[in-house]
């Protein structure tokens, strides 16, 4: 085998070494057999939240079995290819497994980085907020298409993506945004896109000039109902107002819409469902969420100020540059990794750069390290 394939071949080992260990792999097979016995419980929904974490789980462990046999048994296909292949010296062959080996390498690292998802609540679903910074309408309709980058992000990983509340831009694009976003490991990878976003382009808005826009993005964590999160009520205060549809059409003639302050922190959260009784559950959920978030954060500082926190929506805070004029760039300024491929990032190719911070998390570097590099 050549030295070059053998590095190939020892690279999948090591991240089925790491897949092994994050799965506890020599007790898995058990774990699911007790999934699958307090699955076929009669009474198991009778309470469907407990039932559909259940699901879940199990589901996550099926599926990372699946992957780390997958990986395994196709490292053995190709290298068994690749010796066969040389014995008749038949290049064609040995060429073609090496090529589906390269191919593994990737995909097994990627799901190494997975594996990596180990945080708290790095498996819970994420609530993503938007909101525009320094620029007025230049910053508005930048924030709409991070709205838009963020979207089709997720779409592309099939999560699912629900509107939690939206204001409109006053002549353009948006003021803020938040979604809550459902899926495996949703809040793992979207942690790390919390901070500010600044773009760099000409002015789309009839001036020519090159213009600096400002958003900041905060991604928090949906709380699981097994994790108590105490509000009192002399803590917070809420209320409503009138709420509209997109565009301003179809008002409501109630006030529907429901704000709550939380008094001790200011953490303000809204909700804009047709729904008054829906809205309050909404933004309770948002406002738990973010206390959680705040928990988070005092536990596990080092890392939070590896990706930094949300900071102004302005010079100084900001963690990813978007340069389309004059030139193509896009670059994070936590792990240094960047692209020229803008259009790509801003369509939602965004995996590249949560992996890199990622990979600097569990590396321990610093943000400097990673910059001196």
């Amino acid at each position: 085998m050549r030295a070059e394939t053998q590095k190939t071949v020892d690279k999948i080992e090591k991240s089925l070494d790491l897949l092994g260990q994050r799965l506890d792999w020599e007790t898995a097979p058990h774990r699911l057999e007790e999934f699958n016995a307090r699955v076929e419980d009669p009474n198991l929904w009778d309470d469907p939240q407990a039932a559909q974490k259940l699901m879940r789980d199990r589901q996550m462990l099926v599926d990372a079995m699946e992957t780390y046999n997958s990986i395994k048994q196709e490292l053995s296909d190709n290298v068994e290819l690749i010796e066969l292949g040389e014995m008749e010296e038949d290049e064609e062959v040995v060429s073609e497994a090496e090529t589906a080996l390269k191919a593994l390498a990737e995909k097994a690292g990627q799901k190494e980085l997975e594996a990596l998802l180990d945080g708290e609540a790095d498996g819970n679903d994420t609530f993503l907020e938007i909101n525009a910074g320094a620029g007025g309408t230049e910053a508005c309709d930048w924030a709409q298409m991070l709205q838009r980058m963020y979207v089709r992000w997720a779409e592309k990983r099939g999560y699912d993506v629900e509107l939690q509340s939206e204001e409109a831009g006053t002549e353009a694009g948006i003021k803020s945004v938040a979604y809550k976003i459902s899926g495996p490991n949703a809040y793992g990878w979207l942690k790390s896109e919390s901070g500010v976003h600044r773009l760099v382009r000409i002015s789309p808005f009839g001036k020519g000039t090159r213009e600096t826009s400002f958003a900041s993005v905060w991604v928090y964590p949906v709380v699981d109902d097994n994790i108590e999160i105490d509000v009192a009520p002399n803590d917070i205060r809420i209320d409503t107002y009138r709420s509209s549809g997109a565009g301003g059409q179809h008002v409501n003639t109630t006030d529907s819409a429901v704000r709550i302050t939380h008094i001790p922190t200011g953490i303000v959260v809204t909700s804009s469902e047709k729904s008054q009784h829906q809205n309050r559950d909404i933004a309770m959920k948002a406002l738990k969420s973010r206390l959680y978030q705040m928990e988070l954060d005092r536990r596990n500082a080092e890392i939070n100020a590896q990706h930094e926190a949300k900071g102004d929506a302005g010079w100084g805070n900001q963690i990813r540059s978007y340069v389309l004029q004059p030139y193509q760039m896009v670059k994070d300024l936590r792990t240094s990794h960047e692209t020229s491929d803008t259009q790509g990032v801003l369509d939602g190719d965004l995996d590249p750069f949560m992996a890199a911070t990622l990979a600097q998390q569990a590396s321990g570097k610093s943000r400097a390290d990673a910059q001196a590099e």
